[in-house]
């Protein structure tokens, strides 16, 4: 008999509740994997849990693991940590990451989990997820030595961002947010910080993570002549108005999409999703990107959670869940 499991579900358009799971019996290819930990990712969790996924962007906006349609009820998520209880003998007692919506415990293909390196805490791999956007935005973006870049937008995608952009050499670095608390954040992660008002100009290089219509503007401001912005927001249900006939034209400015659901084009020939996913993990060997976790709430306030969470009550990057211990 497989244990008990529970599940979080959006009941209806900001209103969730945990739900009792029947669990199916692993076949020969899968594995039964017990939750120690699972992060709420602010931007677009918030973004369904309030209803906002535009019906056109249904089935693209579609987790792995996900069950039900939106708007709900849905169970959704993809940030999960745990450890394997069943399956092959290689992967029995090992933690694993998995794109797995909020629940104690599910059966997932071998193939969905990919293993958490010894040197990664299982607390912090929460992040892999984010941390692979990041890893996909800049295999588009393709920074140079001696760029300079700024981040605007100091949320969890954006925060990932810069910590692994303050690794590159050379680079001079800003990270942009209109919350001047997040220049605390920037200083853990190796970055300079600025508001919008004070933000460094002439920027070869900006990675837009604000989901606003005001931070995409601004990063378009501050590109140099021939610069970029690469966008990673998104806006569910929202239309965006941009200055495109002042200096776009002139300055000879460029505005492209990264969406990490396709490895991006400018990866390394043969570089599919299990090898970004292990890449993202390796990196978290960091210590520094525990910056991006914020705060930790019970599995079983989760319900109460969401709400203040999604209308911003409690500030937060990475939410961190933590899961019971066995009985």
């Amino acid at each position: 008999m497989n244990p008990a499991a529970r599940a979080f579900w959006l009941s209806s358009p900001g209103h969730g509740e945990l739900r009792d799971v029947t669990l199916p019996e692993p076949a020969e290819d899968e594995v039964l994997v017990r939750a120690l930990y699972s992060g709420v990712s602010r931007g677009t969790e918030t973004l369904v849990f309030r209803g906002g996924v535009p019906e056109s962007q249904h089935d693209v906006m579609r987790a792995p693991f996900q069950e039900g349609d939106f708007p709900a009820p849905v169970k959704y998520g993809y940030l999960s940590v745990g450890v394997v209880e069943r399956g092959p003998d290689a992967l029995i007692g090992r933690t694993v990451f998995c794109l797995h919506p909020h629940q104690s415990r599910y059966v997932v293909p071998v193939s969905a989990v990919t293993v958490v390196p010894d040197r990664v805490p299982a607390a912090r791999a929460v992040l892999a997820g984010t941390v692979e956007t990041a890893v996909n935005a800049l295999w588009d973006a393709a920074p140079q030595i001696g760029d300079r870049i700024s981040v605007v937008g100091g949320g969890m995608v954006g925060c990932s961002v810069a910590a692994l952009l303050a690794r590159f050499p050379g680079i001079r670095l800003q990270l942009v947010d209109a919350d001047p608390a997040r220049a605390e954040t920037a200083k853990a992660l190796g970055a300079d910080f600025a508001t919008p008002e004070e933000a460094a100009g002439e920027r070869d290089l900006v990675i837009h993570a604000s989901a606003t219509e005001q931070g995409l503007t601004r990063a378009l401001e501050l590109l140099a002549p021939e610069g970029t912005v690469v966008e990673l927001s998104w806006y569910g249900d929202r239309r965006v108005t941009l200055p495109l006939g002042e200096a776009f034209h002139s300055r000879r400015l460029t505005l492209r999409a990264s969406q990490v659901g396709t490895v991006s084009p400018a990866a390394r020939p043969g570089r599919g999703y299990a090898e970004r996913m292990a890449l993202a993990l390796d990196l978290l060997a960091d210590p520094a990107l525990d910056a991006l976790i914020t705060g930790e709430s019970r599995f079983e306030e989760l319900p109460e959670l969401m709400p203040r969470l999604t209308s911003g009550e409690i500030p937060a990057l990475c939410h961190r869940i933590r899961y019971p211990d066995p009985a």
